[in-house]
């Protein structure tokens, strides 16, 4: 990704989580975040308390649209419409930061030039936000100084995901909301040390440290260091490598992920797993994926082993082992190394510990380069980067003093609709997501009796005025169908969600969301569009009573 985006990593916060608390507006667009993210649910519900103003872009309501001073109830897979139409009426109404824009920026004139077309009272024709809203929340927006924007994947997991970014990130670069507490732009990290793993070149487009693999002088650093030749061209994505298995892909090695859970369109998965010729996994647990192991290396979990782990706001922490792992189970790292070697690696695989790992990522990644597990161990916090040397604090939030690329670009984006509208064989919206009580693919938490006592099994959530046209009643199991595939749960009928719109968890492999979901994914990101596909519901034959 271009302008703002790339300034500081793919996917990472330019504020801190304690900022959020002080913060004066809250922009939380597609994330449902005292689900998802209950910590940082929290502070924003501390700063609401305060007195914060918060408006909440979701097509669905979130528990955070009960204390919101807005909801905006936008239309799936609309939101290049309603970021634009905000940007639009920021412009118009002469609402932007000249100054910032002058001093840290570039390409406004092309924004402002596209925004132009998306007036207000188009936006509500095809977001279903009213035009009053729209300009109600832009204003608030541009004027309040200290306003952060937060989002996850109902923002990223679209055919259309970048451009949902690039509006956000025009929205903070036109107002000047960057580089100062409780503001800028913050895409919350949904899973353990995921910021970490990315931090890592865990990426087809990254060496560690966000240096671009197509970056002669970045990739000749790393080839120096580790003694071998690397490819100047990026990889494959997540969802082109699930579209080429068994064909272009014949191995496959799966560290601490269920694919046939989390996948879309994951019919077409199993039959991609089928045809490989191998498959390693490596987990903490035996997952749905395991079916189609040939080999499973049994991990250690984070409490079995040492190490650092990087969170949403870019805390490097440390980890600590409380407990030996049980049985044959390894830490991933010695598991790795045991690999290499076992392949015939002849130097380089014989590391004494993670920290000798983490300080052979710092000398070869600029902004990791003051971290170190001695250093953490000291402080006892954790270090936020960019920490350029060792003397250095660490970074609680990004651009202060200016862009740290120079300048911030700005990124003119055009809405294009999803993937697959929906139509009269399929004609409801299926989104999907996750709940409070489980955890992605719930290889952990469908283990453990509380989590299932509060939720033991798949549903559907569908408008009674939809349930009531196909005679469903709510708590009856009902047939989920899309062009994919169909899954059999129960109906949950609430008005949570608009009419022509349905919402499934994506945990419960016994009724799995992704049988359903589109595999067309992003054209810079590959991320697929798991937020919208067309579907239907039908009511299940109800048996016939038996006569006397």
């Amino acid at each position: 990704m271009a302008g703002l985006v790339t300034t500081f990593g793919a996917g990472a916060m330019t504020n801190a989580i304690d900022e959020i608390r002080d913060a004066e507006l809250l922009f939380v667009i597609g994330s449902n975040t005292t689900e998802a993210h209950p910590i940082i649910g929290m502070e924003m519900k501390r700063a609401v308390r305060r007195g914060a103003t918060l408006i909440v872009a979701d097509p669905r309501e979130i528990w955070l649209t009960r204390i919101a001073t807005r909801h905006l109830a936008l239309r799936p897979g609309t939101d290049v419409w309603l970021l634009n139409a905000m940007a639009h009426v920021i412009v118009t109404e002469d609402l932007v930061d000249r100054a910032f824009i002058e001093a840290n920026t570039e390409g406004f004139e092309a924004v402002r030039e596209a925004v132009l077309g998306y007036p207000p009272e188009e936006a509500e024709k095809v977001t279903g936000v009213s035009a009053d809203d729209i300009r109600w929340a832009a204003r608030a927006y541009a004027r309040t100084e200290r306003a952060g924007i937060y989002y996850t994947l109902g923002v990223t997991e679209h055919s259309h995901g970048t451009d949902n970014v690039y509006a956000l990130s025009n929205l903070v670069l036109m107002t000047g909301h960057l580089g100062r507490r409780s503001a800028g732009m913050n895409p919350l990290r949904g899973q353990n040390n995921v910021q970490g793993a990315n931090d890592a070149g865990a990426s087809p487009v990254f060496l560690p440290g966000y240096q671009r693999v197509d970056d002669p002088a970045a990739r000749a650093r790393f080839e120096r260091a580790w003694g071998v030749t690397l490819a100047p061209e990026p990889g494959l994505n997540l969802n082109q490598m699930m579209k080429t298995l068994g064909q272009g892909i014949r191995g496959l090695f799966v560290m601490g992920e269920d694919l046939v859970i989390s996948e879309p369109n994951v019919a077409e998965i199993e039959r991609g797993l089928n045809a490989l010729e191998f498959l390693v996994l490596q987990d903490i647990f035996l997952n749905e994926t395991a079916r189609f192991a040939d080999v499973v290396l049994p991990a250690a979990c984070y409490a079995e082993k040492e190490g650092l782990f990087t969170n949403s706001e870019r805390r490097v922490q440390r980890v600590r082992k409380a407990v030996e792992p049980p049985g044959e189970a390894r830490a991933d790292w010695q598991i790795l190394c045991g690999l290499a070697r076992a392949a015939g690696a002849e130097r380089g695989w014989d590391y004494a510990g993670p920290a000798e790992i983490y300080a052979e990522m710092a000398s070869l990644a600029p902004k990791f380069a003051g971290i170190s597990h001695e250093r953490i161990e000291r402080r006892g916090l954790g270090i936020q980067w960019p920490c350029p040397d060792p003397e250095h604090p660490g970074t609680p939030y990004l651009h202060r003093g200016g862009v740290l690329r120079g300048r911030g670009r700005f990124m003119p984006v055009h809405f294009r609709p999803p993937a697959e509208p929906p139509d009269s064989e399929y004609p409801l919206v299926l989104s999907t997501g996750r709940t409070l009580y489980h955890y992605n693919a719930a290889t952990q938490t469908r283990r453990e009796p509380g989590p299932l006592a509060k939720q033991p099994e798949a549903f559907v959530e569908i408008h009674p005025r939809d349930a009531e046209a196909r005679g469903i009643a709510d708590g009856e199991h009902v047939r989920v169908r899309s062009r994919r595939g169909e899954v059999v749960c129960r109906a949950r009928v609430t008005r949570r969600v608009r009419r022509g719109r349905i919402w499934m968890p994506m945990h419960f492999h016994e009724a799995r969301a992704n049988l359903l979901t589109v595999d067309a994914g992003d054209a810079v990101t590959g991320t697929a569009e798991y937020k919208v596909c067309a579907a239907q519901v039908q009511a299940l034959a109800r048996p016939v009573a038996a006569r006397g």
